[in-house]
């Protein structure tokens, strides 16, 4: 692709590095932004400025927040000794959106993928065996994506916790195998939560 102008194509190459973002769509976005105000383009600049430098990470469920404790950690109405697992911020927006869960979250950061380096190691998997330990959680609800990465993830957290006389379970299978939590529709993602299974029987049926 041929530019007139260094300045058009160093914004092009940049946008292009967002996911989804192809060098044509990364155009036609650079050529909206030139055509708007200039004070809008730094309205957006500034907000990814100030999102990049002032948001912090939850110290307790490990969620992306404004504070040091997020808003739902924070929610004295939630159930605290409820806590259900998920991989990243957009399967927390996910399951908050079906409105049928009202305990906490904790976020790992990631599944475990030998394949592409990820190992336990560089999860947020020991300050949740931490939490079950303090003995204050009920139940863990297992809600990665149906994957291999995702079931090897379960089994390993669930390995750690097996000896807690706690209850874990995981979300039923209304989500399709190999199908991401973030793009199932609110009413199936919200019926998993809720006829949740006992994450036992999802591999000793097997």
């Amino acid at each position: 692709m041929e530019f007139s102008s260094k300045l058009i194509e160093k914004a092009v190459n940049e946008m292009s590095q967002l996911p989804g973002i192809g060098k044509r769509t990364a155009l036609r976005l650079v050529l909206h932004l030139l055509k708007q105000p200039k004070e809008q383009t730094g309205f957006l600049s500034q907000a990814l400025l100030n999102m990049r430098e002032d948001i912090k990470f939850c110290e307790s469920c490990h969620n992306i927040s404004d504070t040091k404790v997020c808003e739902i950690c924070a929610n004295t109405t939630r159930n605290h000794q409820t806590i259900c697992v998920v991989e990243d911020i957009r399967d927390v927006m996910a399951i908050e959106n079906t409105g049928q869960y009202r305990g906490i979250y904790h976020v790992l950061g990631g599944k475990i993928s030998p394949i592409e380096g990820v190992g336990p190691s560089q999860l947020n998997i020991s300050s949740l065996v931490e939490k079950v330990k303090g003995g204050k959680v009920i139940e863990i609800i297992f809600a990665l994506s149906s994957t291999m990465e995702g079931d090897t993830t379960n089994f390993y957290i669930y390995k750690q916790i097996a000896e807690s006389e706690i209850i874990i379970s995981t979300i039923a299978r209304g989500i399709a195998v190999g199908d991401e939590l973030e793009y199932a529709d609110e009413i199936t993602l919200g019926r998993s939560i809720l006829h949740r299974v006992p994450f036992e029987k999802t591999f000793k049926n097997n």
